[in-house]
């Protein structure tokens, strides 16, 4: 079973052993508490389970991570479960081990084991939706990094900021000029011309893509189709290699790599 637990939406779906889904879920992110969310959530596997007539291994991806050191969720934002001991509760609550992981990391795993990025040996997957998230797959396995941050770039500061862009827009993080306030969705849906205004946590498109054997996701943003034919094209500019192949192809999966990426982090 693969979880995607989001601030909005609790989605899970259950595959059998090829990889063939079997059942799929989806209700609302309680928001009146912690104890509350933690229960539904215990809940929708519990009657999937049932419904599925199998005991399942169960896979988690979110927003943020799990500390490695005090064991609590952090830059979950927007969540109840920010702060709080998501995995070691769950785990109590079903009484076995849950896997979690960050849904950018199970969207780049999802791809590179039997999505576009299949056989490549090195994927990283960037998620563009109302923030700027990624994760880095080598030889199928997760690289999650010493702090469990690794593959993350939304809040790092634009390269190459003009006089006039300095020091960037304020980022809900709390510095400026974070390239997610210039290249997530809700950035691009307030662009005017050449110039990207901040913006908050609104919905707009998502679209999403991996280097170095880059993929894409783009859904209802027919206007960034630029970004296959341009990007590849600038790639040589910037990346210090005498070589330059990478390639720009879209996820395979879709929106089903959240879940499916969850479910393979028992692969």
């Amino acid at each position: 079973m693969g979880v995607d637990l989001g601030g909005t939406k609790i989605e899970l779906a259950v595959f059998d052993e090829q990889g063939k889904e079997r059942l799929r879920q989806r209700a609302p992110t309680p928001h009146t508490g912690y104890d509350a969310a933690l229960d539904e959530l215990a809940r929708l596997i519990v009657d999937a389970e049932r419904e599925a007539g199998a005991r399942c291994s169960v896979g988690v991806g979110m927003p943020g991570a799990i500390s490695p050191r005090s064991g609590r969720v952090f830059n979950a934002y927007n969540t109840p479960f920010n702060g709080r001991r998501l995995k070691h509760d769950l785990e109590e609550k079903l009484g076995r081990e849950v896997r979690f992981e960050n849904d950018a990391n199970c969207f780049a795993l999802s791809e590179a084991l039997d999505g576009a990025a299949r056989g490549a040996t090195v994927v990283f997957g960037a998620i563009l939706g109302t923030g700027a998230g990624g994760g880095i797959v080598v030889d199928g396995r997760v690289i999650r990094g010493h702090n469990a941050i690794g593959g993350e770039w939304g809040h790092t500061p634009l390269p190459w900021m003009t006089a006039e862009e300095h020091p960037g827009p304020t980022c809900y993080c709390g510095r400026h000029g974070c390239i997610e306030q210039f290249v997530a969705g809700p950035a691009v849906c307030v662009a005017s011309g050449s110039t990207l205004r901040p913006f908050g946590p609104t919905d707009c498109h998502e679209f999403r893509f991996v280097f170095p054997e880059i993929f894409a996701l783009i859904r209802n943003a027919a206007s960034i189709e630029r970004l296959y034919t341009t990007v590849p094209r600038l790639l040589p500019k910037y990346v210090y290699a005498q070589t330059v192949d990478t390639a720009l192809v879209r996820a395979m999966h879709g929106d089903a790599s959240g879940v499916r990426g969850a479910a393979m982090l028992w692969a």
